[in-house]
């Protein structure tokens, strides 16, 4: 019997972790309130697994037979991958459904379970699976949304994680889902009537894909892979084909064909466009209608028109006649072409096989082209139904032209075009000849991959009891795979464990085994249940190759002979022949006696990571999980190379025996994992480990339980935590170290000497032989290499060191038998005190060394990362270091960050990475490889080192390198990072990505780039962070609107006064006002009443201006909550008088008040509430909706509210729908304010569905035979602006057409167009100028129309000019209201002309058209211009020559013509008045010009020259108080003079918008008191606009002067204002509103990135050069409104506080523009012991200004305690408090001085992460000087950090200060290690000599300090030869290039190598060439 039990079988593992299983969706259900109904008990198992969702893990039903129904659950399980990052937390979500209720729970090992989420539905669910669903972003990345799908009969429910819900109708019944990396597949159920619905020849499609719930679904596209034809694509209409398993990692699906019996692979993917049209189009043959058309033209009546289901479609007798030919039974034709032709010969033999009737036998027999070799011969047959190219069955019909066409199909239906493509890939091959059942379909499908990573396809077939594994390999165009070979495991069931690539297979008989892969590892003993026999199961799997599965006849029959024996043997398990056939019988009937005994597993199912669950008889389950390959990272770090460099078969041996030994039942502890790892390893490659004394001991020393071994490990001084401490403090140790032991190995007769010592336990000589037949031997130099070079790894890792010194002894023994020994040296040099323990050699016979495959780069000179970094730092060439991909990553990183930032080579990380790293690849076995090239030292690339730190910080932060892996780098190493780092760290770049800032440690900059990230990602709702709103206090203080204003920064932007709380009051509309009338004596009361509410309405004027003002104010401040509507401050007109504080209300009926006087100020009230929505707000159609007020009255409101939100841009997010709504409506304010809204929103875009919502309302734009709409003139008004804004400076030229013949639109006859004319024709004008806004003369494709002329004449008047056009037809007859003859009426068209002239040569500096509005120069003609005409001339004129403005009175009086500033001749008639009123009317429009120029940039110049002008403006005013009415008012009358001063005011705000001036508020206010006389409503806007644009957005925003932001603002200050509350005649109020769109933000506010509030910085701001002044730099103290972006060269917060950052303009302005759009947050970090501006504004609190003044003494000043101001950082501050402070224990220690030294230098030169260096250089050298080093790792650290000190200081001490060791420390540390050194060799020079000249060395302690003193000095391994020849210091000189020793360590060796005693030379002592 033993001689079948293979090695493999014998071993077996013990699976852990037993624990019962119930799914917890059931215990879950019985306490959901839905349980009552579902009254589940112990289900009893299926009796048959059904499988559903193979993707996510398979799906067990288990059904419950109960009389009224039968109710099924089911559940999954997988690997949770919501929220917590994978490595942090392991759990499974189960995904449970019975019923109609669905649970999603999550629970892991340490965690009970818990419910995630749970629905209930209304029908039963069928299936519940998870799917991920890619949605499409607009800036065309994919983002992946997670869903819950839940499938119940007739739709499908889905649920996204992130809370949103779709319900997706279903078309048909569905019998399957199946969810892909791009949505979901839908399997059609078969129905009864479905061959009547069938088109003749053609079925429907089966399989459909759902790519999003809210998309449609569209038939799945098949390609076969066929060799004749490649272009057959049609539907999978093929209703034989089943889905088994589909995948998304790769992306492909299992399907199987139930007629053949085979399984086919399938690649899934989007259709390309040639396979759509392919399906879709019409063939070239004039053969009837393509029957692909033709069904999806069925298919989508069919799917569109659910009803067509009942009623049989078409004409019943030809779908009869087509029936026979039902081309059911041709999919196997179709499905795979080349199977019917490789299979040919055996075609008739599977005809008549029983599972297909005879019918079809007979209907297939007689189909044309059956046999025929290809499908081409088919043409010829005429009763071909359609093309033959696109089908390859034929249906038979009698003729072509049947007349299904017009019967079956709806002509006009278009069809569905796929999304998804299935292409075939592979298919199982049947033996032909052979009459074996055929093979059912998979129960089981899942992708596996071995230890090896190569992947397997793996499906269980249930009939054959078999699982074939499928090998896939992707190839290089990932979306091809190939599968090479098939390999049969004889199953009853499998289940893959994903994370220790196996997969666990239960046998026939019942036994578990392990197979990763095909390789068997073992069978797997689960304590508690009896395992049935061993004996029976040792089938060996069967491999067949490529060439085997062509199935020809023969070799099928071969293959399957032995399958067709299993059906006459008793056995489940085919056993192999030579076994006699009694024991077989015995052992199966054993067999059973054990399976009544003991619980049977009868499944699999659920596996996630490596745990399974077991499905035992009796329905209960168990849940174990299978042992990991290996849990101590140095183990599995060594599997990982092992795996690298040995070929495919022999990795996996070794894998598997170590599997075996590992996971051995009675598993071994934790502890001991290394020490088996190394004896199994040492074992394969042939050393006898019993022989071998180090080995030997591993085992016997272990102790049992490894707590006891962690104390024990404690005497060891190592500080490893592997058991080598355990080994070191053995008995046996001492005994070994007692002896005299040779620690060279270079003359073998030494060796074989000192082995004979020792091996007293066995015979010297052929005991230790390596055994030349194991496994591994021939391997040996190559694992050797690949375990060296992870040692290397290891040292670069603090975390990971200690584990270098377990491997050490691994490496020693090897090098020590390959005889390499400079690594035996290397060693022994990093390790002194650990290998001088090791001595003995394993001798390998010369006759196999043949036998062992050298490979080329094992060099024989060692690779030591660390001299390779030092020679770096010393500037010496080096050959490219040796590194395995994805094993030695900290070594590459490390050897590229040198390359780039020590060599400079900025190509290090990119092309030239070849030059410092060399790849290992598997392969390298070759014997040579060409000699390397060394690096030219004389071709290094300087480049600005600044730079280069820069390259390297944001490389490493690119390489996923972060601060934490740092300080796991080795002091040594990490400080040129470090440095660089640092260097970073003060001047850093902007616009670095968040790791880089966090990698150089600027939480200021992180925290902006994380912002950043954010706000791309999605609007963030409250960016604002710390600027949020304050809440109000008072629950009873009334609602003003204006409560968002953010007071944290509005106090440090006004700091000294309340002019905040001011504008609230100014502007409050919300209270009643205070009506102070003094009644007279003869005033009766009820004349008093009177009087007071006169009084009021007077103030209402005032009240019902407010809110435009208000508006303004709080522009964008406030961030709705969704689920609130917007508060609106009510429009408040009461008063209230004193004094008893009575109330006064204008609705008694005492006075006469205007109709509809509040409809326009509550339109305003609306807009002013709207605008204080932030852009960045989350707003959505829905909530737009439901602020709609009940009440209407409120209509008015909620229509401005509706243009607010055009206006911030949110009403594009409003439904078409809903747009719809209001219109139609027919409110003329809703349709006012969404016009405008709309296209506000739509600023520029030309979008086609605005324009023809647009068109609707103006007539003009309609077809002149339209029927006439009936439109508002004022909805008529806004939506000719409207055309304006969203063809804004496209120059448009249908539209430029239409509009400048609107601006001089003939009133019609019928009263139309008659009244208001003024407004229309100026929106015409100010449209046209926004259409070809600054496009001057190169108006392309208008010459024709010469729109400046018509422009011209508009303005000046003259003959009109036939109408052209389509809208001749309109204007023929002439109104017979107002007679205006043939001219033009110039009073009508002027200023719109005026001011389209001026928009559309704006800035252009036009001269001949400036001249054209120039005032005229005589009295007569001036006489004939309105004076308001002359403002808006002189606006036009001055804007159009832009570049000429000067910012003084000058430049404004030389706009006045010459004839008014001369002396008047008295004899002159001149009229005074017009003199005058031009005068005025033509300097507010320079002034106007002067706002505009200068708008937002607060210039001074400006602002004086138009403050003097306000000035003297108001000097003529006749104010309360003056009796006498000046002379000047006469001429001018109040009305003209108020408005000149009016828009001077606005100019003056327009200058210094956002940044509350406090003269100008002064005069606001001046005016807000002033509310009777001729001050109407129109003044009062104008007056509370201009503080409104003074304090915009709170003081966040100001004004541009870009082309459209100029635009907007000559609509919004149109210098005419209305004179009542409903005067549109000149002008529409609504566009007052558009200022708005000239707003822009551009305040900067620094917030501390500590306390996160907003605090002061220093700005320096540059300008950039212009024509008017050279390059300048201000100071600015921020918060401040920055200039125009376009102006500046770069922003800076300057230091010495806060940590300096550069935002650079002159290279991209996006950056600076995205922090000013969020809210203008710029986070700040304070410096080290500086104090904030608000805290200490002279800055002499400071604790640095004592120590700059006195270095020196500013570390003995230096306080411990004083360490918080300093810094916040708690490390730093409990290191001040446990080691600085000399408390009464620590009086002793000398240290707490030099701590504080350390801390102070850390935290005054910013860098407290140098604190643990400091620390590790002063301990490394202080254990030095006690002489008790262990290992020398301290001194290579110490010796790197003087490398770079010297290469540092060679480059003069310029460079100096970029250093991180700024100190004397350094120098001093340097020195003490010196002098130990020096002291050391002058005791034992003679040690030194003997290693040198190889000789014997005695003294253990001495070798450590020998080791020392030669890793210090790096003194290379001597080969004698090189030196003997030295006789004088010059030899040596000459050979220092050659041993590469720094010249500072030659001399210290020059006289131990001449051989002097005295450590002087050449009469100089040697301390003068120490430093």
């Amino acid at each position: 019997m033993s001689e079948v039990v293979y090695e493999e079988t014998a071993t077996m593992i013990a699976a852990g972790e037993l624990q019962s299983f119930v799914p917890f969706g059931r215990e879950h259900c019985r306490n959901h309130p839905n349980a009552f109904n579902l009254q589940l008990r112990e289900l009893q198992p299926a009796s048959e697994l059904w499988s559903s969702d193979g993707a996510a893990g398979l799906v067990g039903s288990l059904q419950e037979v109960s009389l009224q129904e039968r109710e099924r659950e089911w559940w999954q399980l997988r690997k949770g991958c919501t929220g917590v990052k994978e490595e942090e937390v392991m759990f499974e979500e189960e995904l449970y459904a019975a019923g109609n209720v669905v649970v999603w729970s999550q629970g892991s090992r340490t965690q009970a379970s818990s419910v995630y989420k749970a629905f209930t539905v209304d029908s039963p669910v069928q299936q519940a699976l998870w799917c991920n669903f890619a949605v499409l972003q607009n800036n065309n990345d994919e983002e992946v949304e997670q869903t819950i799908c839940i499938v119940q009969s007739s739709c499908i429910n889905v649920h996204t994680v992130t809370g949103k819900d779709f319900i997706s109708p279903l078309p048909f019944q569905v019998s399957n889902v199946w969810a892909t990396k791009f949505g979901l597949l839908l399997e059609r159920k078969i129905s009864a009537n479905d061959t009547q619905l069938n088109p003749p020849g053609e079925p429907l499609p089966m399989v459909f894909s759902m790519l999003h719930p809210l998309d449609e679904i569209a038939p799945l596209v098949s390609k076969p892979s066929s060799q004749f034809d490649s272009s057959t694509v049609h539907y999978m209409s093929d209703s034989t084909m089943k889905i088994v398993f589909t995948c998304c990692q790769p992306s492909i699906l299992v399907s199987y064909d139930t007629v053949q019996g085979t399984h086919t692979v399938w690649a899934l993917r989007k259709v390309t466009h040639d396979e759509c049209s392919t399906v879709l189009r019409y063939p070239t043959e004039p053969v009837g209608k393509p029957l692909g058309l033709m069904a999806s033209n069925f298919l989508t009546s069919h799917l569109r028109n659910i009803s067509r289901l009942d009623s049989p479609g078409g004409s019943g007798t030809e779908l009869k006649s087509c029936a026979l030919s039902s081309p059911k039974h041709y999919n196997v034709l179709r499905s795979n072409p080349n199977r019917a032709v490789t299979s040919s010969p055996g075609a008739h033999s599977r005809v008549h096989s029983p599972n297909i009737s005879n019918m079809a036998a007979l209907s297939r027999a007689h189909s044309p082209g059956m046999a025929a070799p290809s499908f081409s011969g088919a043409s010829r047959f005429n009763t071909s139904f359609h093309s033959p190219s696109s089908r390859g069955h034929h249906g038979l019909l009698s003729s072509p032209n049947s007349t299904v066409n017009e019967t079956v199909l709806p002509p006009e239906m278009e069809p569905i075009v796929p999304d998804l493509c299935v292409e075939q890939l592979w298919t199982e091959t049947v033996a032909a000849g052979c009459h074996r059942e055929m093979s059912s379909q998979a129960s089981k499908v899942f992708i596996t991959s071995d230890l090896c990573e190569n992947r397997y396809l793996c499906f269980l077939v249930e009939s054959h009891q078999q699982l074939r594994c499928v090998k896939f390999i992707e190839s290089n165009e990932s979306s091809q795979l190939i599968f090479p070979s098939v390999t049969t495991i004889s199953a009853k069931d499998a289940a893959p464990l994903q994370n220790i690539d196996a997969m666990l297979v239960l046998e026939a008989c019942g036994s578990l085994v392990l197979y990763t892969g095909i390789t068997r590892v073992s069978k797997v003993f689960v304590p508690g249940l009896l395992s049935p026999s061993f004996s029976l199961s040792n089938q060996r799997p069967q491999i067949s190759t490529p060439v085997e599965s062509v199935s020809t006849p023969a070799n099928g029959v071969n293959r399957h002979i032995q399958r067709l024996s299993e059906d006459f043997m008793p056995s489940p398990v085919s056993e192999p022949k030579g076994l006699n056939n009694k024991h077989h019988e015995a052992s199966f009937f054993e067999d059973h006696i054990f399976q009544q005994a003991t619980p049977c597993i009868h499944g699999l199912r659920d596996p996630v990571c490596n745990r399974v669950t077991l499905e035992l008889g009796g329905g209960a389950m168990l849940r174990i999980s299978v042992p990991e390959v290996a849990t101590s990272e140095l183990v599995q770090k060594c599997l990982q190379a092992i795996r690298f460099i040995l070929p495919k078969d022999a990795a996996m041996k070794v894998l598997v025996k170590w599997y075996n030994i590992y996971n051995a039942p009675g598993g071994s502890s934790a502890h001991a994992e290394w020490s088996l790892f190394v004896t199994c390893f040492m074992t394969l490659m042939g050393y006898n480990t019993e022989r071998l004394a180090w080995t030997r001991h591993l085992h016997f020393e272990v102790p049992l339980s490894p707590v006891i071994a962690a104390k024990k490990a404690r005497h060891s001084a190592q500080g490893s935590e592997e058991d080598w401490d355990y080994l070191l403090a053995s008995r046996y140790h001492r005994q070994i170290i007692s002896q005299p032991v040779c620690a060279s190995v270079e003359s073998s007769d030494i060796v074989a000497t000192e082995m004979g010592d020792l091996s007293s336990a066995s015979s010297p000589g052929s005991s230790l032989k390596l055994e030349s037949s194991a496994p591994l031997f021939p391997h040996i130099p190559a694992l050797f290499y690949v375990l060296h070079l992870l040692y290397q790894e290891l040292q670069l890792d603090e975390l990971h060191r200690a584990k270098a010194s377990s491997l050490v002894c691994v490496l020693q023994q090897l090098a020590r038998d390959l005889q390499l020994e400079e690594y035996v040296d290397l060693y022994w040099r990093d390790y002194p005190s650990v290998m001088s323990g090791f001595s003995k050699c394993c001798s390998i016979d010369h006759a196999v060394i043949e036998q062992m495959q050298r490979p080329s780069f094992l060099l024989s000179k060692p690779p030591c990362v660390f001299s390779w970094l030092s020679s770096c730092l010393r500037g010496d060439e080096n050959t490219p270091f040796p590194y395995l991909p994805a094993i030695c990553q900290r070594t590459r990183l490390l050897v590229l960050s040198y390359a780039l930032y020590i060599f400079g080579d900025d190509k290090a990380t990119s092309s030239s990475e070849s030059k410092y790293l060399f790849k290992l690849s598997a392969g390298q076995k070759s014997c040579a490889s060409e000699p390397y090239l060394r690096r030219q030292s004389s071709v290094k690339v300087r480049f600005s080192s600044a730079s280069l730190a820069e390259q390297l910080v944001v490389w490493l932060a690119s390489q996923g390198f972060t601060l934490k892996d740092l300080e796991s780098v080795p002091f040594g190493v990490a400080l040129p990072i470090r440095e660089a780092i640092y260097r970073c760290r003060e001047q850093p770049c902007s616009d670095w990505s968040e790791e880089v800032c966090l990698l150089i440690g600027r939480q200021d900059l992180t925290k902006q780039a994380h912002k950043m990230t954010l706000a791309k990602s999605k609007a963030s709702v409250s960016s604002g962070l710390s600027l949020e709103p304050p809440v109000a206090t008072e629950p009873d203080e009334e609602e003003d609107g204006m409560s968002d204003i953010i007071q944290e920064v509005t106090g440090l932007i006004w700091s000294q006064d309340l002019r905040i709380q001011e504008v609230r009051r100014l502007l409050r509309s919300s209270g009643p006002v205070r009506v102070s009338v003094v009644q007279l004596p003869e005033v009766s009361d009820h004349e008093y009443i009177e009087e007071k509410e006169n009084k009021l309405l007077q103030l209402c004027q005032r009240t019902m201006a407010l809110p435009v003002g208000r508006g303004l104010f709080t522009l964008f401040s406030y961030h709705p909550v969704l689920t609130e509507p917007l508060p609106v401050p009510k429009l408040n007109l009461t008063g209230r008088a004193p004094p008893r504080n009575t109330m006064v209300d204008l609705n008694s009926g005492n006075i006469d008040v205007p109709p509809n006087m509040t409809s326009w100020p509550s339109f305003h009230n609306g807009v002013a509430a709207g605008l204080k929505i932030a852009p960045a707000s989350q707003v959505d159609s829905a909530w737009i909706a439901y602020n709609k007020p009940k009440s209407p009255e409120l209509a008015n409101e909620y229509a401005g509210f509706l243009m607010a939100l055009g206006l911030n841009g949110h009403l594009t997010k409003l439904a078409t729908l809903n747009i719809h709504d209001y219109l139609t409506k027919g409110h003329e304010m809703t349709s006012v304010g969404l016009l405008l809204g709309v296209s506000s929103a739509k600023l520029g875009t030309m979008d086609m569905s605005t324009t023809r919502l647009l068109s609707i309302h103006i007539p003009a734009l309609l077809p002149p035979t339209s029927t006439e709409l009936d439109v508002p003139h004022n909805v008529q008004v806004a939506a000719v602006i409207g055309v304006g804004l969203v063809y804004q400076g496209t120059g448009h030229r249908h539209n430029a057409e239409v509009l400048l013949s609107e601006i001089g639109r003939p009133p019609g006859p019928e009263m139309e167009y008659c009244t208001d004319r003024e407004s229309y024709s100026l929106a015409a004008g100010l449209a046209l100028g926004m259409v070809c806004l600054g496009h001057g003369s190169n108006l392309i494709g208008m010459t024709d129309l010469n729109v400046p002329e018509q422009l011209y004449q508009y303005m000046v008047g003259g003959h009109r000019r036939a109408q052209a056009g389509a809208n001749r037809e309109r204007h023929k007859s002439p109104s017979y209201q107002i007679k205006e003859g043939d001219t033009i009426n110039v009073d009508v068209t002027c200023p719109g002309a005026t001011l389209a002239l001026a928009m559309i040569y704006l800035k252009t500096n036009n001269r001949s058209i400036a001249d054209w509005l120039k005032p005229p120069d005589t009295w007569f003609l001036l006489d004939f211009i309105k004076p308001e005409f002359l403002l808006l001339r002189t606006l036009a004129r001055c804007i159009i020559m832009w570049d000429e403005i000067l910012p003084n009175s000058e430049w404004v009086k030389s706009n006045i013509p010459q004839i008014m500033r001369g002396n008047f001749d008295a004899s002159e008639d001149i009229n005074m008045e017009t003199m005058a009123q031009a005068e005025d009317y033509i300097t507010a429009g320079a002034c106007m010009a002067l706002g505009l120029r200068f708008a937002g940039s607060a210039n001074s110049d400006a602002f004086d020259c138009l403050y003097e002008f306000a000035r003297t403006f108001m000097k003529m005013m006749p104010f309360a108080g003056t009796a006498a009415v000046s002379a000047s008012l006469q001429q001018m009358g109040y009305y003209n003079l108020q408005t000149c001063l009016s828009m001077i005011l606005l100019a003056m705000s327009m200058v210094m918008a956002g940044t509350g001036n406090l003269k100008v508020l002064q005069l606001c206010r001046f005016f807000h008191k002033r509310t009777g006389g001729e001050m109407n409503y129109g003044f009062h806007m104008a007056h509370h606009m201009a503080l409104g644009l003074l304090f915009l957005g709170g003081g966040r925003y100001t004004i541009s002067t870009s082309n459209s932001a100029i635009a907007a603002l000559l609509c919004a200050l149109y210098p005419h204002f209305p004179a009542h509350s409903t005067d549109n005649r000149y002008h529409l109020q609504a566009l007052r509103h558009l200022v708005v769109l000239a707003a822009e933000p551009r305040l900067l506010v620094p917030v501390d990135v500590d306390s996160l509030k907003p605090c002061y910085a220093l700005l320096e701001v540059s300008y950039k050069e212009t024509k008017w002044y050279n390059e300048t730099t201000v100071e600015l103290m921020a918060p401040t409104l920055l200039p125009e972006l376009h102006l500046l060269k770069q922003v800076k917060v300057k230091g010495p506080r806060y940590w300096e950052l550069t935002l650079d303009l002159s290279k991209e302005t996006h950056h600076l523009k995205s922090i000013l759009s969020q809210d203008g947050v710029l986070y700040v970090k304070l410096r080290a012991g500086q104090l904030p501006y608000k805290d200490d504004p002279q800055g002499w609190k400071s604790l640095l200004t004592t120590a700059v003044n006195h270095r020196s003494s500013g570390v003995t000043a230096f306080k411990p305690e004083t360490i918080s101001t300093f810094t916040s950082n708690p490390a730093l501050i409990s290191f001040a408090d446990f080691f600085c402070k000399t408390s009464e224990g620590m009086k002793h220690r000398k240290d707490t001085h030099m701590f504080s030294a350390m801390l102070y230098e850390c935290v005054t030169q910013e860098c407290p992460e140098m604190l643990p260096t400091y620390i590790a250089i002063e301990q490394a050298v202080s254990a030095l000087q006690r002489g008790d080093l262990q290992q020398t790792f301290p001194l290579w650290q110490l010796r790197l950090v003087v490398d770079l000190w010297d290469s540092r200081m060679l480059r003069g001490p310029a460079n100096s200060h970029n250093t991180l060791l700024k100190s004397e420390f350094l120098p001093v540390m340097k020195n003490a290690v010196d002098v130990a050194l020096d002291g050391w060799l002058k005791d034992s020079s003679s040690v030194l000599r003997s290693y040198m000249w190889n000789q014997v060395l005695s003294k253990d302690a001495q070798s450590i300090m020998l080791a020392c003193f030669l890793v210090y000095r790096s003194v290379p391994c001597f080969r004698s030869t090189q030196l003997k020849s030295c006789s004088s210091f010059g030899d040596l000189l000459s050979c220092s290039s050659q041993l590469e020793i720094p010249l500072r360590d030659l001399l210290r060796l020059a006289p131990v190598l001449l051989g002097s005693g005295s450590p002087s030379l050449l009469g100089f002592p040697l301390q003068a060439f120490s430093s």
